[in-house]
């Protein structure tokens, strides 16, 4: 062979070791790009419950909820989320831009959790209660077994705007939505309307007022509004006022020290069709030792305000957090009912999250 043939030949392997180290570079830095933009967290949360009911005993192993979610920074400013559970439907999934340079104005549009109520927007990982959610929310917000709208996990398809106002002591937010819950068209051609206010004077303490108005379609019916059958639309609007105290911020990697006392306390009430409801609630958390705390609750709800179908639950328990998001729980609660028969429940659960 040629010198000329050699040198040729070793050109075209350092040109193509050097062509394809520039590609893998390419690749490595897009691979990396996009790895920093994409963010997975889940949790599952699993446990056992015992209840008594007219001398009855009834026992099961549940598998309440196994989350996972993607989210997505498109740019500095436009996000996208996408949330499935599992065990149950696709819960979430919409696209946030914010606006301002600032946190005062962003703008969601898909399928998410509304803003109605304290508790509703706040996840199951950070809620104190087996049973995560109070009566009122369960049923007012629909988080649980609303019989006329269906169980719609508190979530809805819409449009909303939102932000932080004089240096974070002000939140709002701003919805306009279907009001036929998660996965479903609406059902007529009326919109309903969400706002909530919130007022943050110092840290720690904060003030919540939040409200809904619309229509609803119904899916079923339910014993204790017989003035709405299937497929009627019928008036349904909410409002509730609350208020939380929290003596310092939690903080995920100090599980193990002591975590701050918490009380949050909210009076809710609503009208579907020609029947009023309400309820309100207190529950708190009090740290003990290191990772355990002492958690109590009080819970009054009434579905119709003209007829007897009021039920009380109070609740108390222990939980004990033994890694970042993951706790151990177990909790009484004993229920006084004006429409079905008393009873009381033990349940406990393992939170694994990350």
């Amino acid at each position: 062979m040629s010198k000329q043939h050699v040198t040729t030949v070793l050109l075209t392997v350092v040109l193509t070791l050097v062509s394809s180290s520039v590609q893998a570079q390419k690749d490595t830095n897009w691979m990396k790009d996009l790895t920093s933009r994409i963010t997975f967290n889940g949790y599952a949360q699993a446990g056992y419950s015992w209840q008594n009911t007219n001398n009855t005993n009834r026992n099961d192993f549940n598998l309440k909820r196994t989350l996972l979610w993607a989210k997505a920074r498109i740019t500095d400013r436009w996000s996208f989320l996408f949330m499935h559970d599992f065990s149950s439907v696709v819960q979430e999934y919409y696209t946030d831009y914010r606006f301002s340079n600032d946190k005062s104005l962003t703008v969601r549009l898909g399928q998410f959790k509304h803003s109605y109520s304290m508790e509703n927007p706040l996840s199951p990982t950070q809620l104190e209660l087996v049973d995560v959610y109070s009566q009122a929310v369960l049923y007012l917000a629909g988080e649980g077994p609303d019989p006329l709208n269906g169980v719609n996990y508190g979530r809805d398809m819409g449009l909303m705007v939102f932000g932080d106002l004089f240096d974070s002591h002000f939140h709002y937010e701003l919805a306009v939505m279907n009001g036929q819950g998660v996965n479903r068209r609406d059902g007529n051609k009326h919109k309903d309307f969400i706002a909530k206010m919130e007022v943050k004077p110092i840290d720690g303490v904060r003030f919540v007022v939040s409200s809904q108005k619309g229509k609803g379609h119904a899916v079923g019916e339910a014993a204790w509004n017989p003035g709405v059958k299937i497929g009627d639309d019928y008036t349904r609007d909410r409002y509730s006022i609350g208020a939380e105290l929290k003596t310092g911020a939690y903080a995920p990697g100090k599980y193990e020290e002591a975590r701050p006392v918490s009380v949050r306390a909210e009076w809710l009430g609503g009208k579907d069709g020609d029947v009023g409801s309400r309820g309100g609630y207190i529950t708190t958390c009090v740290p003990l030792v290191e990772g355990i705390d002492l958690v109590a609750s009080a819970d009054y709800y009434d579905r119709n305000t003209s007829l007897d179908y009021d039920q009380t639950q109070a609740t108390l328990g222990m939980q004990y957090w033994f890694y970042k998001k993951c706790r151990v729980q177990l909790q009484y609660t004993y229920t006084w009912s004006q429409f079905q028969t008393d009873y009381s429940w033990l349940q406990a659960q393992v939170q694994v999250a990350f």
